[in-house]
């Protein structure tokens, strides 16, 4: 064996877990990851269950992909595993529908990989390993190999929220918190591998409870203060966060710590009270309002994120018009926002009476169409404005144009070279576009 494909699904602890993923591989099999699948010689699907048809998604790639490779019929055996959330929700059923998947396994259970691939390698067959809780996954894996400017490290796990419609208890198990000390300690070897941005990730990050060497509590506002202190760290950011874990260390900090950035992910889901507690988010309309205020005037340059979900179940024309205020009152800079999707074995996938198909549509397109003519406008109002922008890699766009992040986590486009990736750069805002801004180097003309 000598190659690795991850095809990766969803969030960005998905994304941090496959690279992890590699890590490991690449220490205990010597594997190098490859960019198609034609080469490898294990194909890792590293799945998430969050979206509609997730599960469908995964059954036409896998063969999709078998077909791409030649599968178990060519003379080169290539091994398939299914890991993630669909992994840890479907199980058997995979090895139903997909017979030549030899791994199935568990979003805490990818520390385990060395040894399950050996175990195939020795002639097992079929080999099922999901476990919802594995405090110590951390402590198994390898230093890890992230290098670049931007760098994301997992601090929490799991929730204990439990809202009607969610599957991540499920299958990412109950919330629990990386030591403090292990976390600071990935995070330098990031900054070693230079990075100046630290993104803290989890499923509820600020729910996050760990203890430092001496057993002191910390929180996530503390945590910040802490990895603040870390030589060469520039930039700090974090996501997702629930409205209901809010408390006011957690503004405060973004007026106190310089470097964490002024950009909140913090998901309402619905503008309507009805729905949120059918949903059982355990947090108002009203006491959302709340902490966009005091978010705002704790930083004036406050950028504010948000998902919705429209079509829930029993969601009325005036449930969907307190929505369409609420964007409007608060105006987000950007916006993730899906119909509803029944997820089997949650509370709302019973749930009653059911919005059509037809209204559920009608009602995302207009408030997708709402959504993004705000963040239009908010982009437009950057015009004028001079940023800096950490250069990341060059633009999709081509044309010698490079892409960076302002600190509010807006993608800005300028002329500019690949030898700036790393960089920290001043740009003048000319343009604002749908997702993006245009912007001129300064100093450049």
């Amino acid at each position: 064996m000598k190659n690795l494909f991850i095809k990766n699904f969803g969030c960005q602890m998905n994304l941090y877990d496959a690279g992890r993923i590699a890590d490991l591989l690449g220490k205990s099999h010597d594997l190098t990851p490859v960019s198609t699948p034609e080469t490898a010689d294990l194909i890792i699907f590293n799945t998430c269950h969050i979206r509609e048809k997730a599960e469908e998604k995964l059954f036409s790639e896998l063969g999709r992909m078998r077909k791409l490779v030649g599968g178990h019929d060519a003379e080169r055996k290539v091994i398939f595993a299914v890991g993630g959330c669909v992994g840890q929700a479907e199980g058997e059923e995979i090895f139903r529908r997909a017979p030549y998947v030899d791994l199935v396994f568990g979003p805490q259970n990818y520390h385990e990989l060395p040894m399950m691939l050996n175990r195939l390698l020795y002639g097992e067959q079929k080999i099922h390993a999901v476990q919802a809780t594995a405090t110590d996954k951390f402590d198994h894996l390898p230093e890890t190999g992230q290098t670049g400017p931007v760098a994301s490290v997992t601090i929490q796990e799991g929730c204990n929220r439990f809202c009607t419609y969610c599957v991540v208890p499920h299958t990412r198990g109950r919330e629990w918190s990386r030591p403090v000390a292990d976390i600071l300690a990935e995070i330098s070897v990031c900054l070693a591998h230079g990075a100046f941005e630290v993104q803290l990730l989890g499923q509820n990050v600020n729910a996050y409870s760990g203890v430092d060497a001496a057993g002191v509590p910390h929180d996530l506002a503390l945590l910040i203060r802490q990895v603040a202190l870390l030589d060469g760290v520039g930039r700090i950011r974090f996501v997702t966060s629930h409205p209901a874990d809010m408390n006011d260390d957690l503004v405060a900090v973004f007026s106190e710590v310089e470097t964490l950035c002024p950009y909140m992910h913090l998901p309402i889901q619905s503008g309507s009270d009805a729905i949120l507690q059918a949903m059982q988010r355990g947090h108002s309309v009203e006491g959302y309002r709340e902490w966009a205020k005091k978010l705002r005037r704790a930083h004036p340059d406050m950028a504010l994120a948000s998902d919705f979900i429209v079509g829930f179940p029993g969601e009325t024309d005036n449930d969907f018009q307190d929505t369409l205020n609420i964007i409007e009152e608060i105006r987000f800079d950007h916006a993730y926002s899906f119909l509803f999707s029944s997820r089997p074995g949650t509370p709302a996938a019973l749930m009653e009476p059911r919005v059509s198909l037809d209204v559920g549509r009608r009602r995302l397109a207009i408030l997708q169409e709402r959504l993004n003519q705000i963040q239009r406008q908010n982009n437009q109002n950057q015009v004028g404005k001079r940023e800096e922008v950490l250069v990341e890699r060059p633009s999709r766009l081509g044309d010698g144009m490079m892409s960076g992040r302002t600190r509010g986590n807006r993608m800005v486009n300028f002329q500019g070279s690949p030898e700036m990736v790393g960089q920290r750069v001043q740009v003048d805002i000319v343009e604002g576009l749908p997702n993006s801004l245009k912007g001129c180097l300064v100093g450049k003309g």
